[in-house]
């Protein structure tokens, strides 16, 4: 696994891949926070982070699908993912390699915005006031995000040899995830039926982390997510026939 996790992470290094998505994500939160009069910061009057968490999502939405849709199509399409599963490695080290290599650049991706927290933190009148364990838990829902949104990736481009046609279906599939189902139990009138389906969308739990709460019922829904779709892609790559 480790091997296949060097081999993604510096083929991402190495191309312009890392840097364009790594600066697209910096720059647009950049404007969101900082120059958009609708969402900055220093318009808004409040010394807090909820344009960056509330909006990170939707920019992750684009930018994720665009790391992970190369990480199997490419390999079907330049005809090397025979080769790749003909080596000492089991199938599970080999989606766990590439989609830690994905996971990672998203969160070096997270990692610069920790000055933005430390701008607002000195902008606080008085200093330090902002609510650093909802800042803590946000973090935590957003790195966990970029988890389920990257095994979402890693398997839609398991199912396609077509990259653009992956990151498409990656694309929708993380919409769908994050905020499908919170627009879905609006449909309904019943409140138990409704929260059942709010519950089942990334959103909730999303937030639920953002109060600062870390409750173990929202870890395990996105560790579960995870591994059920990186579970689906094990399942798709091992029905292949040679």
């Amino acid at each position: 696994m480790t091997q296949i996790f060097l081999k993604e992470f510096n083929s991402f290094l190495n191309s312009l891949i890392a840097y364009i998505v790594i600066g697209v994500f910096l720059t647009a939160i950049g404007l969101l926070m900082w120059v958009f009069p609708d969402t900055a910061v220093l318009d808004y009057g409040y010394a807090d982070m909820d344009t960056l968490f509330s909006l990170g999502p939707y920019v992750f939405i684009f930018l994720i699908p665009a790391i992970t849709m190369k990480s199997f199509a490419e390999e079907k399409k330049m005809g090397t993912l025979e080769l790749l599963f003909t080596k000492p490695l089991s199938d599970w080290q080999i989606i766990f390699g590439k989609f830690l290599a994905c996971f990672a650049l998203v969160i070096i991706a997270l990692m610069p915005t920790l000055v933005y927290y430390v701008s607002v933190y000195q902008l606080g009148n008085p200093a330090g006031n902002i609510d650093t364990p909802g800042v803590i838990g946000s973090y935590i829902g957003f790195i966990l995000l970029g988890g389920v949104f990257c095994a979402i990736g890693v398997f839609s481009s398991s199912i396609t040899p077509n990259q653009i046609v992956s990151f498409i279906i990656s694309a929708f599939l993380c919409f769908l995830f994050y905020s499908g189902f919170e627009s879905v139990s609006t449909l309904f009138q019943q409140g138990h039926l409704s929260l059942i389906i709010k519950q089942l969308g990334i959103l909730y739990h999303y937030e639920s982390l953002s109060k600062g709460l870390i409750d173990s019922r929202d870890l395990i829904y996105f560790f579960s997510a995870i591994f059920f779709l990186l579970f689906l892609t094990k399942t798709f790559l091992s029905s292949r026939t040679w």
